[in-house]
């Protein structure tokens, strides 16, 4: 596996890492995105340990830059409270860990990603809804949607299934991760934010089973389904004549 490290102060930042079996190169600070991209990194590990507002963007905008291998905080336990949906990462891992957890941790986050990942590399698209599972953005009727990680991951989740009913439980286990330590409030509150931003007219999209959970409702009128045949359409709207005699 190699691991990409972005750090400024690589020295003993992580001990664990000197005992694993991986190569753990080390990038320097103003090519952190572009190296992030690089198509033989497996997972980024971005130091977290010190000014954690700088590694808080730091993870956003190597995130933003596009790559879709898991991206992890190495964070002290001191800072481990304010690591939160908004940092975009995968995972993180604690200074104090030794080198099981941290192989452990690598490969439970390559594999969520492997498993998360479309079985084609075509765009999602639901009547007037696109999402690009590569660039990580999605438009509506044409316009894109400002979301945020989790919330385009919800979305894409919730749109490759649609009509399937998952619980709350559900949707933290297969979007946020089984280490996750929020409960399933946060759910709710990222399906309210999702709807807030569909807009009044696609807010429906995202439907609500009581006391069960939340599913993707197709819409029931699209401009262009995957399986319309083109020609019987225009046929179909061809006016009839009157046969001749």
């Amino acid at each position: 596996m190699n691991l990409l490290l972005l750090t400024d102060s690589p020295v003993d930042v992580l001990p664990a890492l000197d005992l694993l079996p991986h190569s753990v190169p080390v990038a320097p600070p103003g090519r952190w995105s572009e190296v992030a991209r690089d198509p033989q990194v497996d997972a980024v590990l971005v130091d977290a340990t010190g000014r954690l507002g700088q590694a808080r963007t730091t993870c956003r905008a190597v995130r933003a830059a596009g790559p879709t291998v898991p991206l992890l905080a190495l964070i002290r336990e001191s800072g481990l409270a304010v690591v939160g949906n908004d940092w975009c990462v995968d995972d993180f891992v604690l200074t104090t860990a030794g080198p099981a957890e941290v192989a452990a941790r690598l490969s439970m986050a390559v594999g969520r990603r492997t498993l998360d990942a479309p079985a084609t590399d075509e765009l999602i698209h639901i009547g007037d809804l696109t999402i690009d599972p590569h660039s990580y953005t999605t438009r509506l009727r044409g316009e894109s949607l400002a979301l945020t990680y989790k919330e385009f991951e919800l979305l894409k989740f919730l749109a490759l299934s649609p009509s399937r009913v998952f619980s709350r439980d559900q949707l933290l286990r297969e979007v946020w991760g089984y280490d996750y330590f929020g409960g399933t409030r946060t759910v709710d509150v990222h399906v309210r934010r999702l709807r807030a931003k569909l807009g009044p007219r696609c807010e429906t999209m995202i439907g609500t089973v009581r006391q069960v959970g939340y599913k993707f409702v197709p819409p029931a009128h699209s401009s262009m389904s995957f399986y319309e045949d083109p020609l019987r359409a225009a046929l179909s709207t061809r006016p009839t004549t009157a046969a001749s005699a």
